[in-house]
């Protein structure tokens, strides 16, 4: 059996991320790749960042900075500059995760390292991207799933609007995940072409690519309704699009057990059908049967109501061992609070120790030869790789890296 921490061990990125967006690099560092942060020597003040704050650290750092080695460079000296291209020389990737340009304003952009490095692939990551009105505008993660419509404003009872207590946080975490499948893809080019290349992505975009079904279905219903119509078991009826055409849902629906809630989702005849059989209630198939595919029994008040009082029968757990038993679909509703007690998150994931990453964190969850990534190491402090990355991977040695700190190439 291999060794899964070697899968990306012969590829190394160069990050310089500011905040949430470093993230893209973790993927790298989860799957072995030597990913070194360069950070001003000020450092990157995602460690002061949100809550909660894990003896002094927040845990945005803890888990966005596992795994890799960190550095500082003063890029505005000519000595940091010079020693940012002999990383990058070194390297396969450059991460810019932070406004797009930033890089290039310090003469180290993509047109500037390519020269250094043919093969590099210089990828930015940003919140709205290089390119369209708001280009330029500062933001943060909640703001491109606003700005895709997947969260609306609530209200409370004096009138305020507010961010809602419950929300994905798509764009700041998929954005990373499609620009580690876009430089990955990069490498492999490069390696093939000798040639690398500069993209960049957009976590606005992300998060409005992630919510493609609605989106697309929105735009599809702007269309005669003699050309797109709803499904079949609805009459044609158009339902609304996404989770909102579930609201009058009734086998395909939450309901409430005796010691809290699962999902229920008979999409399906036949498994209505199995469900009815197990519950000993043949009689609701009977009266019921609905269409083969796509039939939630929409609206079916009466129905409703008798699920609602089965479900109360049993407990989520003797629900869940029902559903394996007699093939229909029920799930578990878990809570952040919950889900680490659960025996499928236990089996498959768990956590990370405290005592290696700083506080409990999940794994990345990719199974190779039967295993979970092997533990990361701690995030790194301000400058803590200095003088071991100097040494290892541009071979300098103790003499040079004295007169590099002398000279304020590390601040």
């Amino acid at each position: 059996m291999s060794d899964n921490s070697q899968l990306l061990s012969g590829v190394r990125v160069i990050e310089s991320s500011l905040l949430g967006p470093g993230h893209v690099a973790t993927f790298f560092a989860d799957l072995g790749a030597d990913v070194i942060k360069v950070e001003s020597p000020a450092g990157d003040y995602i460690r002061q960042m949100t809550w909660p704050i894990v003896e002094g650290i927040s845990l945005l750092h803890l888990h966005t900075h596992r795994g890799k080695r960190g550095i500082t460079l003063d890029l505005k000296t000519e000595e940091g500059k010079d020693l940012y291209k002999e990383l990058v020389a070194t390297a396969d990737v450059v991460v810019e995760a932070m406004r797009p340009g930033a890089l290039a304003k310090l003469g180290l952009g993509y047109e500037d390292l390519k020269k250094v490095n043919p093969k590099i692939v210089f990828a930015t990551l940003s919140g709205y991207g290089a390119t369209g009105p708001y280009k330029d505008m500062p933001s943060h993660g909640i703001a491109y799933d606003t700005w895709a419509g997947i969260v609306q404003p609530v209200y409370d009872d004096e009138g305020f609007a507010h961010i809602p207590p419950t929300m994905p946080n798509v764009g700041i975490n998929v954005g990373p995940m499609v620009g580690a499948m876009a430089i990955l893809a990069g490498i492999i080019k490069a390696r093939e072409t000798g040639e690398g290349c500069e993209m960049e992505m957009a976590q606005s975009d992300a998060a409005a690519y992630m919510d493609w079904y609605r989106i697309e279905s929105e735009r599809a219903y702007l269309r005669p309704e003699d050309e797109v119509t709803g499904n079949p078991s609805d009459n044609y009826e158009r339902r609304p699009a996404g989770l909102a055409g579930m609201w009058d849902g009734v086998r395909y629906q939450m309901y409430e057990a005796a010691d809290g809630h699962v999902l229920f989702m008979a999409s399906e005849q036949a498994f209505w059908k199995n469900f009815c059989e197990g519950v000993g209630r043949m009689d609701l198939f009977e009266k019921w049967p609905g269409s083969k595919y796509a039939d939630h029994a929409k609206g079916n008040k009466e129905l409703q109501r008798e699920l609602q009082a089965i479900y109360k029968t049993k407990t989520c757990q003797e629900w869940i061992e029902f559903s394996t038993e007699f093939n229909t679909t029920i799930a578990p509703v878990n809570t952040p609070a919950n889900i680490g007690d659960d025996p499928q998150f236990q089996a498959r994931m768990g956590f990370y120790p405290t005592e290696a990453v700083g506080c409990e964190q999940l794994p990345l969850p990719v199974y190779v030869n039967g295993s979970l990534p092997p533990t990361p190491t701690m995030a790194p402090t301000v400058g803590e790789h200095n003088d071991a990355v100097m040494a290892d991977v541009l071979g300098k040695s103790a003499e040079e890296i004295a007169a590099l700190k002398d000279a304020g190439a590390f601040g």
